[in-house]
Formats: structure tokens, sequence, C-alpha cells
């Protein structure tokens, strides 16, 4: 049966909070009422991802494991993720589930209701910041917003949140322009959504920061900031087709 649901998890050292999450989201799928699939994609990890999560799966969850050898940025993995995806929605999704894979759930009359890209977000009224970030993250993320809204996607409150959900025809036709591997491909994909005409929707949710994130605070911030200006570069060089 085609599944209705690709769930994506990118994963680059995640051995240690992979088993809680899959077993989250497998409680999750069971209670369903529809076929789903989950796809993990070890980014050139250096632990035991891919084999934990092998071995985690139970007979007959529809668990794929991608383990690419070389690291390449989660932009790059949550396309080949999608690319191997067969459902009619691709949802990708932290592996940490900082964002609880239940809120899916108020995602869905969106998506029935005619929107292409449905995502998460912390900054509308109505989101719950059950754990929340430190402050220096929170500032970083706040100038980040700010150097997004002016140079690629304004009207967005959170291109952030790492659970976003596409139809499939929407992914693929986005995921197949991209050009940026690292952590702002986010804005790269709202920026190719609104550009091809797809309706994005934006939902608050539910969100629980996680220790050990493998992001670094100033080496990281500085290359979301070149990339999001590249986003606004490539457009007016015309490299998006």
């Amino acid at each position: 049966m085609k599944p209705h649901l690709s769930i994506v998890i990118p994963a680059y050292n995640e051995s240690s909070r992979l088993v809680p999450t899959l077993e989250r989201i497998r409680e999750y799928l069971s209670a369903q009422d529809y076929a789903a699939e989950v796809i993990v994609v070890s980014d050139g990890s250096t632990d035991a991802t891919a084999a934990v999560a092998r071995d985690w799966c139970p007979p007959g969850f529809p668990l794929a494991v991608i383990d690419r050898k070389q690291n390449r940025g989660k932009g790059y993995s949550v396309r080949e993720g999608g690319a191997a995806a067969a459902g009619e929605l691709v949802l990708f999704s932290d592996a940490d589930l900082s964002t609880p894979i239940e809120e899916f759930e108020k995602f869905r009359s969106r998506l029935a209701g005619g929107a292409a890209v449905v995502i998460g977000s912390r900054n509308l009224s109505g989101a719950d910041l059950e754990i929340r970030q430190p402050f220096y993250r929170r500032v970083m993320g706040r100038v980040f917003n700010l150097v997004v809204k002016t140079f690629a996607v304004g009207g967005i409150a959170d291109t952030q949140c790492g659970f976003k959900c596409f139809a499939a025809e929407a992914f693929a036709a986005i995921a197949s322009r991209c050009l940026i591997d690292g952590f702002s491909f986010d804005v790269e994909m709202l920026f190719l959504a609104r550009r091809l005409g797809f309706k994005i929707e934006e939902v608050p949710v539910r969100w629980l920061n996680a220790e050990g994130s493998t992001v670094s605070p100033v080496r990281d911030s500085i290359r979301m900031f070149f990339d999001v200006v590249r986003v606004r570069w490539n457009h007016l060089c015309g490299r998006y087709r």
C-alpha cells in the first residue's frame, strides 16, 4: 500500500537519541488509520547512528535507513530522504523530536484544505515553548529571522523550526531546485515554494529544547548568514530554474 505519510529524519551522530524518537513515532503511527513510512538519513555520522536505527527496527515496521559515509549537511539529507520517500506527504523532523510528532495533527486540516507546505512555528501566538533555548540562542534566532526577512522570505515568523511538511509534488519541485546543503536549507525551500506559487501555512507548535545540538553558535551562525545572502544572490543570477 502506498504510504500517505513519509517521515524523514536527518541524523548526524544521533545514536544516543534516536531510539526514543523512533519509539515515539512508532507509537503515534500505530494509532493512525493511514499507512506511513520512516526514513532515517545518517549524514556521515561517526557514531553508530545507522546501526542503532537498523537494530531497533521491529519486524514489519516500515523503516528505511540511508547510511551516507560523507557528511553533506542537513539540507542534503532532507532532500535525499525525500527523494526516497513514497508518501503523498513528506514530513521532516529533527532527530530529537523537539517538536513532538503528535503536533502533526495540527497540520492535517491545513494540508487537506489545500496548503502545499505547512511549517511549525515557535514564534506565532499559541506556540507552547515548554523548554526554551538558552538566552544567547534566542537572541541569535531573532537576528537570523531579521536577516531572513530582509534578504529572502518575509512574512514568516519562524523559518527554522525543524518540523515541516510538504505535499509530495511540491517537495519534488522545490528540492530539485535547491542549491544549499547546510542549515539554511529551510530558508531556501520556503523561498522556492513561494516563488513557485505553492501555498504555505504556518502553525504554532509545542516545542521542547533538547540538549546536545551539533550546531555551533558562532561557526554555523556565520555560515547560515551567508547562505541566506546566497539565496538572494542565486535568485538574482538566475540559478533557480
